[in-house]
């Protein structure tokens, strides 16, 4: 913990730090979204990214009276956030790590914070932990890893608790298959077992509107729906979207069957994709997108048509979105600092 007097020098401008806390309620924001629709929208980080460059300008400012030393740290601080930490969430990105959404939130973190703000209570200035590098938003980077490690351990802890054992009890929960419809993760199982690679349940919602059915209606009828042939003709087929909750028609139920004559006698106008080794028209499904289905594979779609069709209960990942231990890394270096050299300096690792 460090006094005022100590931070004294390395004070910025007092209404740069007031515009930057508007980052709080607005990552807040972002956290819930990204819990709830696994989606964030692109104009949530404007806002941010214009309260950045004038927080910038404003420190910028500042900075000008004070001597060179001050000058050079500034400078220092704003080309290892700018020109590192923000490079590194684009690529996570490419590497696919990360998400589109978290990749913003992280070069917005690292705009909006290239040193330690200061918030003066009576007898204590927050942050209280301070790193002597002294780049505020690898501060927040270093939380949001420590808050995300904690999260196997929790979700682990529940399972056992609820009797749930498998190699999968650090990473996922088990799910009634009746319920993935309206999930948000990825299935952690293929016919041959446990897997960190099974199909998304966006792109599963994404394969049940394009054919025009309900999770019900596929373990109703698998051996039917498994038939290439059953596919409906080309102009009947749905609008695939991008698999939300709320894009399209629901597929947990009150969909549209396919007509059960089509379904049987197959279909003349099939595209020249849906031979009958294309089981579940998995290709056919992924060849007509715009694009991909998160990643997903022909071979990858079909194991896990298999998995909830024949199983009643399986192993899926929710994942974590990565906003929200951003979130809440935020806000503790914002309150108390930096936890990872806070914990280096309690085992004797730094002085």
């Amino acid at each position: 913990m460090q006094s005022v007097s100590a931070v004294e020098t390395l004070v910025s401008s007092p209404l740069a730090d007031l515009l930057r806390l508007l980052a709080v309620p607005v990552f807040a924001w972002a956290a819930y979204r990204d819990v709830a629709t696994r989606r964030v929208p692109n104009e949530t980080w404007l806002p941010l990214v214009a309260v950045g460059l004038l927080a910038l300008a404003l420190d910028g400012l500042q900075v000008l009276s004070a001597d060179p030393y001050r000058q050079q740290l500034f400078a220092v601080h704003v080309a290892v956030s700018v020109g590192i930490v923000a490079p590194l969430g684009y690529l996570f990105w490419r590497l696919g790590g990360f998400g589109g959404a978290d990749a913003k939130a992280m070069m917005v973190l690292a705009l909006l914070f290239p040193e330690f703000p200061q918030f003066f209570l009576p007898g204590e200035v927050l942050p209280l932990v301070r790193p002597p590098l002294g780049v505020f938003s690898l501060t927040i980077v270093s939380n949001t890893v420590l808050v995300g490690l904690a999260y196997p351990v929790v979700l682990a802890a529940r399972n056992a608790v609820a009797g749930h054992r498998s190699p999968a009890m650090f990473v996922g929960k088990p799910v009634p298959v009746e319920d993935i419809a309206t999930e948000y993760g990825s299935l952690l199982e293929t016919p041959d077992g446990f897997t960190r690679s099974g199909l998304d349940l966006d792109a599963l919602r994404m394969y049940l509107r394009w054919r025009g059915l309900t999770l019900s209606d596929l373990r109703a009828a698998p051996d039917r729906y498994r038939d290439p042939d059953s596919l409906p003709p080309a102009e009947e087929r749905g609008d695939p979207g991008d698999g939300a909750l709320a894009d399209g028609p629901p597929v947990a139920d009150g969909g549209t069957r396919v007509d059960d004559s089509r379904a049987e006698t197959g279909t003349a106008d099939a595209p020249a994709t849906e031979t009958p080794t294309d089981e579940w028209g998995a290709a056919a499904f992924l060849a007509e997108l715009d694009g991909d289905a998160y990643g997903t594979t022909p071979e990858g779609l079909r194991e896990g048509l298999e998995v909830v069709t024949s199983d009643e209960s399986v192993w899926m990942t929710p994942g974590l979105p990565f906003i929200v231990p951003m979130f809440v890394g935020l806000v503790v270096a914002l309150t108390y600092g930096d936890l990872l050299y806070a914990a280096m300096r309690l085992v004797g690792l730094v002085p």
